[in-house]
């Protein structure tokens, strides 16, 4: 199992966070300073020039930042080493169902745990919400395809016919 990170800006209501109910189950680790998260893990930035792809499963660990898009913008992550952005994926999450790149927290940890190979952790972790596993299903032919990818490029490739 890859271990999961997270850093939250407090900006969400906690009884609906993701990465808050991911705690609660000891899913996922969160840290209180974005400065304080390991230098090595593989963060997970929206605004990320290069999409994750298989060949990153040789990170230590997974980082997400729950966060609004306006404490992304402040720069907060600038020359972070390992960011990388999730593809074309469509959210199954109550409030931004059928969304593209709308995706909450554990739908990104998901994504890229079934990217990285990892489709068990990523069942476990969507199974603690009643539309959890949902996300599997919108997205199961890109995931497969996107799993299967051997680099960054093939990503985009394969992203290119459904976005």
């Amino acid at each position: 199992m890859i271990p999961l990170l997270a850093w939250r800006d407090n900006s969400c209501n906690p009884k609906v966070c993701s990465v808050k109910k991911l705690e609660k189950f000891r899913l996922v680790k969160i840290y209180p300073r974005v400065t304080s998260i390991p230098k090595n893990t593989l963060m997970l930035d929206p605004t990320a020039p290069q999409a994750l792809s298989p060949a990153d499963k040789i990170s230590p660990s997974l980082t997400v930042l729950d966060c609004t898009w306006e404490t992304l913008n402040t720069g907060i992550i600038d020359g972070w080493h390992k960011r990388r952005a999730l593809p074309f994926l469509v959210a199954a999450n109550p409030g931004h169902f059928g969304r593209p790149f709308m995706l909450n927290s554990v739908e990104a940890f998901a994504a890229a745990l079934y990217i990285l190979g990892e489709a068990e952790q990523a069942k476990l972790i969507l199974s603690k919400f009643n539309w959890g596993l949902r996300f599997l299903e919108v997205n199961a032919k890109p995931l497969e395809e996107y799993a299967g990818a051997k680099d960054s490029s093939e990503i985009l490739e394969i992203q290119s016919y459904y976005y």
